[in-house]
Order: structure tokens, then C-alpha cells, then sequence
């Protein structure tokens, strides 16, 4: 019987040689040998520390203060330096707290940066482990926390906005219940609280029915007459709804009494910051009428001696804005190294993608951070004022429209914002005459060179008026001279 073939294989051929690096492929350096790391939970944490300092290196502790109490002592008994922690939620508050006070160095990660690898488990013992990995390696980058006596100021604030976001619930009660009885007041009135409108509901409440005695409560300045308030006040009059409309008023203005008192211990709080105003007065600033929500305290002059630069000469910036920034940032800006991871950082620049040469997006980071609602909130009201900043708004919203110019705008506000805390020097308003006077000067540059492009000269009619940043500007062609006119001239016969 013939074998077959197989069974008598070939020899196989020499495995190829492989040449030897040119560079030597060494390990990573440990930036932080003495680094642990903390998957924070709200039962419990989990913690690891290098495999060499414990015989069990990854423990899981309590959430319990005296839990909290074992964790610290045992990472200091371990010789840990430093601490790398994962959270979300505000569990991870008391441990940053805890461990600060014992001496150590915390950080805050964003999770982004421990993404685990494809592939690899997902559980709190193996997620601890690989944050003490990376931190070990230095490639933990820590989240934006101030100062201690920043934070506090943070926290007062955010609990009055919250108090603020708590008392607008209850206006929208206030309209459904008035809507279930067919009154038509928020027709008739601007605003249900205002003078005219909180007047009638408490006289409402006090069980006035008669639409002509609730009438006579409108304020003087009211846009409504008594007879067009009447004909709104006449409804059903339900008990049951009438329960609920007082309920809403009374919960209303117990938020609003609530935001006095957090309103006094904001401004005791801005009493005890350091004075960096260098006893240089407050440049005065022209008064306007306060907003409803607004503090109930002048906080310019504390926020100013707080800072030692005035924000609110800023075009869109006022107080509460300016206590909104200070607030979050603090005033140390050596946090960031420059301008760019400035602005980055409250994603107000684009994040530019990029893949074989073409441009997929260059989107702004999504998010709802706080200094950025607030910077876009002021410049929203720049859009109309006779500054550079209005100008350079109004130029985005005609190119790209109002949201792409509200974020432009806005990453303009906090560039100022930081040269300001940076520097310290003052911010000169630049005038809006001397911006269009810049504006122009470059479109006639970009006439020209287009004029010279076309085999075409452009000459100047005459010295016109500076045009506005809104006038059209359209081309007049005489004989071989390229000549340009308002758009008030369109149509119209021009001499060469």
C-alpha cells in the first residue's frame, strides 16, 4: 500500500530573522511609587496600594466614618503619599476631606482617564488596581478643585441657586392652578410675581372673589387697564384649586425669605477673604436697576477687594456674574498654563477631529459647566451694546448665527476674564468707533488685494464716514477702476 503523502512531510524552511531594535524599548518610569488608588462607592470603597508594601494589597473598607478613619490609617501605615480616586455622585467628599487633613496629596480623576481596556473585567477590586496603575505611572491628571475658602464660597452658591430653581417651581404651580380656574392673569400681567401680580393672588388668597376690587391693585406702571384685568379675573373659583394656589404662593415666598438669609451669610463669608484691592478704590460704575433674583447685597466691592481687579467692567459681566466666576475658579490662575487650557477647560473652544486629513468636527465639548452658562448668559446682552464686543457679536451672528456667536462671544468674555485675574492689570474698554475703524481698514485690504487679483485698481471716491458693521457695501465698476459705495447708493447712478 502506497503511503501517503503526508505522512512523509517536507522540512520546513528556516524561520525568517528578525533584526534587533535600533531603539531600546525600556519600562516606564514610577512618577509616584508611593501612589494608591480608590474606587469610591456609596456602601463601600474599595482601595489598592502597591503589592509590596501589604500583604493584602487591595482591602474594601466601609463608608462609615470610623470605616473612613481604619482607610487613612492604614494608607499611612502602607508609607502612601499620595491617593488617586474615582467617583461619581459627591461620595468621594468626605474621603478627599479626611485624607487632606491626614497630610496626604488627593486626587479627583475624571473617569475618562481610567477607561478600562476592551476586554478587561469590570469590578471595583480590578478598577482600584489599575488607578493605583496609572497613577504610579503619572498618567492621572487631577479635577480643578479651589481653594478651601473658595469652596465654601461655592457651596453658599450653589445652595442659593438651587433655592432660586426650587421657588421657580412654584411659580408654575402657581399657573396651573389659576389656568384649572380660567384665570387669565398671566395674560394680563408679565410677570406673576411682580407688584400687580403677587398683590392680587394674596388678595386672592385672603378670599377676595370680586374681579373689580382685584383690579384696583394694579400698579400704575401696569401695561393693562383696570376694565382688560377685571375681564381676566373672572374664573371658576374651586376650592380645591384655590388650595393649591395657596400652597404654591406660601412655599414661594418661604423660598424667597431663605434666600435673604443665604444672601446675608454670602456676604459675612466675603467679609473674611483677604483685602487685594492694595487700597486702591473701586472705580465708580453707573447704577442700574436690580434683577429679582439677583443678591440682596452690593457684592461688587467685597468681590472686588476678594479679587483686586474689578470683573464687572467687563461688557456683560455684572455682579452676579462675577460672583459666579469667582466662585467656581477662585483667583488663582496659575492652575492653568495658559489662556488656551483656560478656555478649554470650560469647553468653550472647539475640539478639533481630525482623521486622514479631513475635518470631521470641530464641535465645542458638551457640558454644562458653570462659568460657561454664565458666560454665555452675558454675552447673550451684549448684542446690542455700542462696544467692541457688541460689534464682534453682531459680525459671528450675521456669519455663523446666534448660537455659534453666543459661544464665540463667550470664549472672547473669558479670555478678558483671565487676562484679568492673571495680570491684574485694568481692562481698557475698547471703543466701538475704533473697532470699526479696525474692521475697515482690513475689508479694504481684502477689496484691494481682490481688485489687484482681477486686474483692477480701487480707488477711493472721496473720505467717506466710517460705515456701520451692518451696511452693505456693494461694487461699482468705471471703466477699468474698481470703486465701492454704501448700499444706500445701490441702483443709483454714480459718476466716474
Amino acid at each position: 500500500m502506497t503511503p501517503y503523502k503526508d505522512a512523509f512531510p517536507e522540512p520546513c524552511p528556516p524561520p525568517p530573522t528578525v533584526p534587533e531594535p535600533t531603539v531600546l524599548t525600556l519600562p516606564l518610569p514610577l512618577y509616584n511609587p508611593h501612589a494608591a488608588g480608590i474606587d469610591i462607592g456609596e456602601a463601600e470603597h474599595w482601595v489598592a496600594v502597591p503589592p509590596d508594601r501589604s500583604p493584602q494589597p487591595v482591602r474594601r473598607f466601609g463608608t462609615f466614618t470610623a470605616d473612613l478613619e481604619t482607610l487613612a490609617d492604614w494608607l499611612l501605615d502602607c508609607g502612601i503619599t499620595t491617593v488617586a480616586m474615582e467617583s461619581t455622585g459627591v461620595y468621594w467628599i468626605p474621603v478627599f476631606e479626611l485624607l487632606e487633613t491626614r497630610g496626604l496629596q488627593v486626587m479627583l480623576i475624571d473617569p475618562r482617564q481610567a477607561k478600562r481596556v476592551p476586554g478587561r473585567p469590570k469590578t471595583d477590586r480590578l478598577d482600584c488596581q489599575w488607578l493605583q496603575r496609572l497613577h504610579a505611572y503619572g498618567l492621572l491628571a487631577a479635577a480643578f478643585r479651589p481653594a478651601e475658602q473658595i469652596c465654601v464660597l461655592r457651596s453658599s452658591l450653589r445652595h442659593r441657586q438651587m433655592l432660586l430653581t426650587y421657588a421657580a417651581h412654584h411659580i408654575q404651580h402657581m399657573h396651573k392652578a389659576l389656568q384649572q380656574m380660567n384665570l387669565k392673569l398671566s395674560q394680563v400681567v408679565s410677570d406673576l410675581t411682580s407688584v400687580t401680580g403677587m398683590a392680587i393672588l394674596r388678595a386672592i388668597i385672603a378670599g377676595e372673589r370680586d374681579p373689580l376690587t382685584l383690579a384696583k391693585l394694579r400698579n400704575p406702571h401696569c401695561h393693562h387697564s383696570e376694565e382688560e384685568i377685571a375681564k381676566a379675573l373672572h374664573g371658576t373659583w374651586r376650592a380645591e384649586h384655590l388650595f393649591a394656589l395657596q400652597q404654591a404662593v406660601e412655599l414661594y415666598q418661604f423660598y424667597h425669605q431663605q434666600l435673604t438669609v443665604c444672601d446675608q451669610h454670602l456676604q459675612a463669608h466675603l467679609g473674611t477673604f483677604a483685602d487685594q484691592s492694595h487700597g486702591q478704590p473701586l472705580p465708580p460704575k453707573p447704577r442700574r436697576h436690580k434683577k429679582v433674583n439677583e443678591p440682596r447685597f452690593d457684592a461688587r466691592t467685597p468681590l472686588y477687594r476678594l479679587a483686586g481687579v474689578d470683573l464687572t467692567t467687563i461688557e456683560g459681566i455684572e455682579e452676579g456674574t462675577a460672583l459666579v466666576i469667582l466662585s467656581e475658579i477662585g483667583t488663582d490662575m496659575s492652575r492653568w498654563p495658559s489662556v488656551k487650557h483656560f478656555c478649554s477647560w470650560l469647553g468653550l473652544a472647539p475640539q478639533h477631529k481630525i482623521s486622514g486629513g479631513k475635518v470631521l468636527s470641530r464641535r465645542v465639548r458638551p457640558g454644562a459647566q458653570r462659568v460657561a452658562v454664565a458666560l454665555r448668559l452675558a454675552a447673550r446682552t451684549v448684542q446690542h451694546a455700542h462696544t467692541a464686543l457688541g460689534a464682534f457679536y453682531r459680525r459671528m451672528r450675521s456669519r455663523l448665527g446666534a448660537p455659534k456667536a453666543i459661544t464665540a462671544t463667550a470664549h472672547k468674555l473669558a479670555r478678558l476674564v483671565y487676562s484679568l485675574l492673571k495680570h491684574g492689570s485694568a481692562y481698557v474698554q475698547q471703543g466701538l468707533d475704533a473697532y470699526e475703524s479696525q474692521y475697515r481698514e482690513r475689508k479694504i485690504k481684502a477689496m484691494a488685494r481682490q481688485a489687484q487679483a482681477l486686474g483692477y485698481t480701487l480707488v477711493a471716491l472721496s473720505t467717506p464716514e466710517v460705515p456701520r458693521l451692518d451696511a452693505v457695501v456693494a461694487p461699482i465698476v468705471t471703466s477699468n477702476r474698481l470703486c465701492t459705495a454704501p448700499s444706500s447708493l445701490q441702483g443709483k447712478s454714480v459718476s466716474s
